[in-house]
C-alpha cells in the first residue's frame, strides 16, 4: 500500500483550499440557487474576438508561439499600455504573455522570493497571493485596509510593515473584493515610502478598465516607479475572455528574463488561438469594453443602494464588479451568514474572510450579472434578513 501522506509535500498539504471554491462546491449541491459569487462577466466575448479565433483555427494556426508570446501581440500590448498609461515597454525583453494574470503573479513571486523574504500583501484581496508566497518559502506579511480609509493602502500602514527583509509589495487595485481604487495622490504617497528602498512592487491591474467616475492610474506612471514594478494585467475581465486564459506581465528586463525561464519550463507558451484573438481585442474592441462598463455602472449603483436600504452598510466601489457589504449587524460570522443564506433562501455569495482575515464581517457580491438576476437575489436576501431579526 502506498503511503501518500509521506509522499505529499508538507507545504502543499498545509495549504488551505480556496475559500471561494470551497463554498461554491457546497452551493453546487443545492438546486435552484441564484449565484452572485463568481467574478466572471455575464457578457459574451465580443464577436470580433470570437470571429478572429474562428479564422485562426480555420487557417490552422495552432502551433506553439515564441515563449514570451506572439511578437504582434506583444507589440499590441505595449502600444495599449502607451496609449492608456503613457508608459513605454519594449516588446522584446520587458513583457511576457501569460496564461491569465494568475500565471503572471506566480512567475513574479517565484522569480523574486527566497526563503525568509517578506512579501507585503494588501488585504482584503484576491485569494492566490498568500499561498504562492508560502509555496516559495516566503513570509506573507498582511496589511489590513479599513473602510474608513476607503479600503486603500495608506503610507502609514505600509511604513509600519516594512523591515530589512521586505522584498515585494503586492498592490491589488482596483481591488477584488472591495472595489476600492487608489488615486494618483494615494499612489504618490506609497511611491514616496518606497523610494530609497530595494522593494519591488507587483501591481495587479486586471480590473484597470473597470472603473467608474474616474480613470485608472497606475503606480508605473509615477517617476521612478516603472523600474521597480511588475505590472500584471490580462484580458479576462475587461474583454469578457475568462476562459481564454490570457494575461501578461510587463516589467524591468532583468526580472522579466528570469520570469521567462520559469514560464519556458512550466508552460512553454500561452494558448495560440487566444493570442491571435487578443490582438483583435486590443485593436478594435474599445467600444465593446465601454458598453460593458456602462452596464456594470448601472448595476453598481443599483446594488449599493439596495444593500443600504436593507440595512447592510455597503462601501461604494469605484472599480471592478464587486460590492462588499458589512453583515456585522446580524451578529453572524461571514461563513455563518453565507451558509444560512444559501440553505434558507438559495442565494450564493462569498464569505468575506475568503479574502483574508480582514474580510471577516463582510460578504462579497459580484454584479457581473443581469439586473433581473440581481433583483431576484436581493428580494431573497430581504426575506432572509427579516427572518433572522
Amino acid at each position: 500500500m502506498m503511503d501518500y501522506d509521506k509522499l505529499i509535500s508538507d507545504k502543499c498539504s498545509k495549504l488551505k483550499p480556496s475559500g471561494i471554491r470551497k463554498f461554491f462546491d457546497i452551493a453546487a449541491s443545492v438546486e435552484g440557487v441564484i449565484s452572485l459569487g463568481v467574478g466572471e462577466p455575464d457578457f459574451q466575448t465580443p464577436w470580433a474576438i470570437r470571429k478572429t479565433a474562428i479564422n485562426t483555427l480555420e487557417k490552422g494556426r495552432t502551433t506553439y508561439t515564441a515563449n514570451s508570446g506572439l511578437m504582434d501581440l506583444r507589440k499590441a500590448i505595449c502600444g495599449y499600455l502607451k496609449k492608456k498609461l503613457n508608459v513605454e515597454y519594449h516588446p522584446d525583453d520587458e513583457l511576457i504573455v501569460t496564461v491569465g494574470g494568475s500565471e503572471a503573479i506566480d512567475l513574479g513571486i517565484r522569480a523574486l522570493i527566497e526563503e525568509g523574504d517578506e512579501v507585503l500583501i494588501v488585504e482584503p484581496c484576491f485569494v492566490c497571493y498568500e499561498p504562492i508566497v508560502s509555496l516559495t518559502n516566503g513570509v506573507p506579511i498582511i496589511i489590513q485596509t479599513k473602510p474608513e480609509d476607503g479600503f486603500k493602502l495608506t503610507a502609514k500602514a505600509l511604513k509600519e510593515k516594512i523591515t530589512d527583509r521586505t522584498k515585494l509589495l503586492i498592490l491589488p487595485f482596483p481591488n477584488n473584493p472591495t472595489g476600492a481604487v487608489m488615486d494618483k495622490e494615494d499612489l504618490e504617497e506609497i511611491a514616496e515610502v518606497l523610494r530609497g528602498t530595494n522593494i519591488m512592487v507587483m501591481s495587479d491591474e486586471i480590473y484597470s478598465e473597470l472603473t467608474y467616475g474616474t480613470s485608472h492610474f497606475s503606480i508605473t506612471q509615477i517617476d521612478g516607479m516603472k523600474e521597480r514594478t511588475l505590472l500584471v494585467n490580462g484580458f479576462s475581465k475587461a474583454f469578457a475572455m475568462t476562459g481564454w486564459r490570457l494575461g501578461y506581465v510587463a516589467g524591468p528586463a532583468p526580472i522579466i528574463k528570469q520570469m521567462l525561464k520559469i514560464h519556458q519550463y512550466a508552460i512553454m507558451c500561452s494558448p495560440t488561438v487566444s493570442q491571435y484573438a487578443a490582438i483583435e481585442a486590443l485593436n478594435t474592441c474599445d467600444g465593446e469594453v465601454m458598453r460593458m462598463v456602462n452596464e456594470y455602472n448601472i448595476r453598481r449603483k443599483w446594488i449599493v443602494n439596495a444593500f443600504n436600504e436593507l440595512g447592510l452598510e455597503c462601501f461604494e466601489p469605484r472599480g471592478a464588479f464587486y460590492v462588499f457589504p458589512s453583515i456585522k449587524s446580524t451578529g453572524m460570522t461571514s461563513e455563518q451568514f453565507c451558509e444560512k443564506l444559501l440553505f434558507e433562501q438559495k442565494v450564493a455569495v462569498v464569505p468575506g474572510d475568503a479574502f483574508g482575515a480582514s474580510g471577516e464581517g463582510y460578504i462579497r457580491i459580484s454584479y457581473a450579472y443581469s439586473l433581473k438576476h440581481l433583483m431576484e437575489a436581493i428580494d431573497r436576501i430581504k426575506i432572509f434578513l427579516e427572518s433572522i431579526k
